[in-house]
């Protein structure tokens, strides 16, 4: 794990002071993801999947000897670091235990320093996947559930070569989580033999795309790979690179997956390849099952809902709804040995820590944290066919 800060261990201890007891009636989880911004149409499923697994709990009376747990929302915008921190800060004010979230990486890593390292909060996010997230000095107080985008880089350069692709051009979000793919990206795929083209940034929110479509295709490339977000510039770039006519297929990182994608573009998407962090098997197939109110299953939905039971597990194992008391459980909940627990299952799970056994929290995204605290990882590699996202194949 990373080494403390001893100046900020100091001021966490003291803020724990301020934090529930062993025996609250009342927890208070924060949901933080960006229900307005660029990847707006994947916050409501992952907000709606942490809080149902809340509601799970909340219903089987066995956290913490019959506490309520009680979701708090706050809104992200994904790259709106100001409005992240003030969200964090006024969570903060209200008494949350704990935070589900960040979700984009810039605005998670804003959170951390500004926010719960000085306050001693934990922070679990669902989906913030840059790889300078591994190494912040976070006081142990970081965890999430999605893997880091070193790997994701690893498994695109793996896709793209078993596609026969030998030359690409790569764009991406001009930010934190955009920069640190296109360079995971760029160096796994040169690693393989691979030819780079051009790597260029381009800025969310714009309405014309044409002069960052005409530098990409003047270098060329088999493909274009879009390292972007899917509800603002990644779906410009990709509706600017059809209208010029410079590609018809294109590669597709984690935030350009979702349904909103193919909605918007339309059949010329068709063909369009690429991978998210997911699962399969019991876990996946268990949480699709427990609710029909949203679609469960879209990306870092099954993330949140695991993010969520970690910290109701870690409180349960600790006895307490202190971050600095219940923080250093979550790793131990998450791997084995143990039981082995899924979704659907949470109340099994907390009376099993009740009585004084282990369990392995499996979840719906096959749980399995490393490291610094992080998710070990797999992916769903997708494909657009008929409109819609196809897994074709796990990796």
């Amino acid at each position: 794990m990373k080494k403390l800060l001893m100046a900020t261990a100091a001021s966490a201890l003291m803020a724990g002071t301020a934090f529930a007891g062993s025996h609250a009636t009342e927890v208070k989880l924060g949901v933080m993801v960006g229900f307005t911004g660029p990847i707006e149409s994947l916050a409501e499923p992952m907000a709606k999947a942490a809080e149902l697994a809340m509601a799970e709990v909340t219903e089987s009376g066995m956290l913490l000897d019959g506490a309520k747990v009680t979701p708090m929302r706050a809104d992200t915008g994904c790259i709106d670091n100001g409005a992240a921190t003030s969200g964090a800060e006024r969570l903060i004010a209200e008494g949350v235990n704990g935070i589900v979230g960040g979700d984009c990486s810039g605005v998670t890593g804003a959170i951390l320093q500004n926010v719960a390292i000085p306050n001693g909060m934990v922070m679990i996010s669902p989906s913030a996947t840059s790889p300078g997230l591994s190494t912040v000095e976070d006081n142990d107080l970081f965890f999430r559930t999605s893997p880091s985008d070193a790997r994701e880089g690893q498994v695109m350069a793996e896709v793209l070569q078993d596609r026969g692709i030998k030359s690409i051009a790569l764009t991406y979000t001009n930010n934190d989580y955009g920069k640190g793919l296109a360079d995971a990206i760029k160096t796994s795929f040169e690693a393989v033999g691979g030819e780079v083209t051009i790597v260029t940034s381009h800025e969310d929110g714009k309405g014309d795309y044409s002069a960052e479509v005409g530098a990409l295709a003047a270098a060329g490339g088999d493909i274009l790979v879009v390292a972007g977000y899917l509800d603002q510039g990644g779906l410009g770039i990709i509706q600017g690179a059809l209208d010029a006519g410079a590609w018809d297929t294109f590669g597709l990182p984690g935030g350009m997956i979702g349904d909103s994608l193919p909605a918007n573009v339309g059949p010329d998407l068709n063909g369009s390849f690429g991978q998210i962090a997911g699962s399969q098997g019991e876990g996946i197939d268990k949480l699709k099952g427990l609710t029909d109110a949203f679609d469960i299953s879209s990306p870092y939905a099954p993330e949140a809902y695991d993010a969520a039971a970690l910290f109701m597990f870690a409180m349960q194992a600790a006895n307490s709804t202190d971050p600095a008391v219940y923080g250093p459980k979550i790793m131990e909940m998450a791997n084995a040995p143990g039981e082995k627990i899924y979704p659907g299952e949470l109340a099994k799970g907390l009376e099993i820590i009740k009585n004084g056994g282990d369990i392995d929290y499996v979840g719906g995204s096959a749980v399995e944290l490393i490291g610094p605290g992080e998710s070990a990882g797999t992916y769903r590699e997708i494909e657009v066919q008929n409109g819609e996202n196809a897994t074709v194949r796990m990796r």
